[in-house]
């Protein structure tokens, strides 16, 4: 259970960080010009640099076999959370159906999932959740886009294999397959730029929570099925079938299993904004799934690690 206290104790310290990110916003320390350049910075910068830092491990089949295993159960796992959607968030109940949709199945699994998983399991960790947001990013820019948009023309190759997280993915990857270390005077740069990915991610976070009435939103009886979906009911049904299965890499299938299970994606409300659907909703679900993560996400790895 000590793993259970540090994962509770990590998302308390985050939670803190994206207070003082509100508050930040609030006192117009941050602006909504400086929170959309401090997200690019994360998000084309930061965590691509930590990604291909995480693979400057030495080559294994066990790391090799985890990362197969990771991108397998994340990929099983976005799909039950998508069947789950479909299924309990119906187009008669809600004209804002397909941002609840998008909220309830994707997850903030880079900006949220890779903090989390450098503090449980150090770069192993980074390293797996690579194979989880390549997962994400296969399915959210061929389903996620094709469900807001309806359009097949709106889904774009291009933008899978051009996106910072791939393309980081592929290069630490080969990296770590054909054993090319990256030379100290490059190596220990990176490795700064990449610790800030905590504070910097949370901060964002905190200012994109503060751009909506998030009091207001406790009151919305639709966030809190969105809420069971994406922070309840999907990740115990996933934790009991995650544990069912023999042999795997436990620290692989964790990580997996954590990604998922964290709060709406931020890609959710970008998608909003872009296809003019309601960003502000969105916004707030994003909001209240990450507050209330600070109870589920302990939980939920906690039935894992009994069931186990």
């Amino acid at each position: 259970m000590d793993l259970v206290w540090l994962l509770f104790k990590q998302v308390v310290i985050m939670l803190i960080l994206v207070g003082v990110g509100a508050i930040c916003y609030k006192l117009k320390l941050i602006t909504k010009e400086g929170r959309s350049s401090l997200s690019n910075l994360v998000l084309y910068v930061v965590n691509p640099v930590l990604i291909v830092v995480s693979y400057q491990q030495d080559f294994s089949y066990h790391l090799l076999k985890g990362l197969g295993i990771a991108f397998v159960l994340s990929a099983v796992g976005f799909l039950i959370f998508g069947a789950f959607a479909y299924l309990l968030i119906r187009e008669r109940h809600s004209r804002s159906y397909v941002t609840e949709r998008l909220n309830a199945m994707y997850s903030n699994c880079g900006f949220m999932g890779i903090p989390l998983a450098l503090a449980l399991f150090g770069t192993e960790g980074v390293f797996y959740v690579t194979a989880v947001n390549t997962a994400f990013n296969l399915i959210v820019w061929t389903h996620g886009v094709y469900s807001v948009t309806n359009d097949k023309s709106h889904i774009s190759v291009k933008k899978i294999i051009t996106n910072p997280t791939i393309v980081a993915t592929v290069l630490g990857f080969l990296l770590f397959l054909f054993r090319i270390e990256i030379p100290e005077l490059v190596y220990k740069p990176c490795d700064y730029i990449a610790s800030t990915v905590t504070p910097l991610a949370m901060i964002v976070a905190g200012a994109t929570i503060a751009q909506n009435n998030i009091l207001k939103a406790f009151f919305n009886k639709r966030i809190y099925l969105v809420c069971a979906i994406k922070l309840i009911i999907v990740p115990m049904l996933l934790c009991f079938l995650f544990a069912l299965l023999p042999d795997i890499n436990n620290t692989a299938a964790m990580t997996a299993l954590m990604c998922v299970s964290c709060p709406s994606a931020t890609i959710a409300t970008m998608f909003a904004i872009r296809f003019d659907k309601d960003a502000n909703y969105s916004a707030q679900m994003f909001g209240i799934t990450t507050i209330m993560s600070v109870v589920t996400l302990p939980l939920v790895i906690g039935l894992f690690l009994a069931l186990r």
